[in-house]
């Protein structure tokens, strides 16, 4: 009996092979820091891990911000922008944004700055009431590179899946070490931060058009009422010419790459004990990381209701501090009043609030 020939150069064109995705939570599953928040002005949030919300420069717009389980079939979860204060029309200087920032070691294999520089391809699904002309920017680290794609969101809350390929930057400065190498943005810019070169790579001194919509056809402003809605999961961004279906890794992966961002202690309702031993009235102890972090993180001690116990007596715990930071673990603090130098310890931690949260973020 012959057998039928197998079509590698097929299979090869699809590129159905696992690790495809540059982008890490791109399914919007991971929620560590919690899962809602006002958006305030200035300051960044993520409702989701690795995907940042931000009014950049305190416009007078607002929105709660969260991990939604609207989303389309095969994904449980979205990014979800609820206006609750409206901005009518969009100041020059006004940044609403969702932005994705990817590490320069994962974007090395693109060569980009280069003449070898690789087409990539961004897929994701979108869903607003809002309908009509917007964009997303690829933005270099110094923000004085950028392709401003241009797609169309056709139907009101309706999920579209948006395929968007982009050819590969030949010249700029792009990270490869363990630092920002590329920025993904979503979202309604004043005319500071606007452009009329659409769909090529730019260059701007300034930086402001770099991190731009567009002045094409009036772009969709989704902060011009309390009614407007913004829906966004399954990013991800491959070298392809073509758009393969979204590469959906387990939950525990998927923590797990998170978590070289962003860790903390967990939330329990169980007590954890950490054995310590004073060093004049301090106790001390280690705690490593779940695992090695991007770079040594920012770590806030978040735990109350602890107690310290030595000798058959508690001891005042004055406060909790973090020292000896690095990329695998940390040393805690305990500042302590009536201990004895010397003696063996123990802490009663109460994990129904955290002990501490660990930030490495681009």
């Amino acid at each position: 009996m012959a057998l039928s020939k197998i079509q590698i150069s097929s299979l090869a064109d699809n590129t159905i092979h696992g690790r495809r995705n540059l982008v890490i939570g791109g399914c919007m599953r991971i929620a560590q820091r919690g899962t809602s928040f006002d958006l305030g002005n200035a300051s960044i949030k993520y409702p989701v891990d690795r995907f940042l919300v931000q009014d950049q420069y305190s416009g007078t717009g607002n929105a709660t911000v969260s991990q939604s389980t609207t989303a389309p079939d095969g994904f449980q979860n979205s990014l979800k922008i609820d206006v609750t204060t409206a901005d009518t029309s969009l100041d020059a200087s006004d940044v609403y944004k969702i932005e994705h920032r990817i590490e320069g070691l994962d974007i090395a294999q693109l060569n980009y700055g280069t003449s070898a520089a690789k087409t990539v391809t961004l897929s994701f699904y979108i869903r607003s009431n809002k309908t009509g002309n917007t964009q997303v920017a690829l933005n270099n680290s110094n923000n004085d590179r950028a392709y401003i794609a241009t797609f169309t969101i056709d139907s009101a809350n309706t999920w579209e899946r948006k395929e968007l390929t982009i050819p590969g930057s030949t010249d700029g400065t792009w990270n490869s070490d363990n630092q920002t190498g590329l920025r993904l943005r979503w979202g309604s810019f004043g005319s500071n931060y606007q452009t009329s070169t659409l769909n090529q790579w730019i260059t701007d001194s300034s930086a402001y058009v770099s991190q731009a919509n567009s002045r094409n056809d009036s772009p969709i402003n989704f902060f011009d009422s309390t009614d407007n809605e913004l829906y966004i999961t399954g990013v991800q961004l491959e070298v392809n010419s073509k758009a393969t279906p979204f590469e959906m890794l387990s939950y525990g992966e998927t923590l797990q790459l998170c978590q070289r961002y962003f860790s903390h202690s967990g939330d329990g309702g169980q007590a954890g004990f950490v054995h310590s031993l004073y060093a004049s009235n301090d106790a001390y102890g280690n705690f490593s990381f779940p695992i090695p972090m991007r770079a040594n993180p920012t770590v806030t001690m978040k735990s109350s209701g602890r107690n310290l116990y030595s000798a058959g007596a508690s001891i005042t715990i004055v406060s909790f501090s973090a020292q000896n930071i690095n990329k695998h673990n940390f040393q805690h603090r305990a500042a302590c009043i009536g201990a004895t130098a010397g003696r063996a310890a123990h802490v009663d931690v109460d994990f129904n609030t955290r002990f501490y949260e660990a930030d490495a973020e681009l």
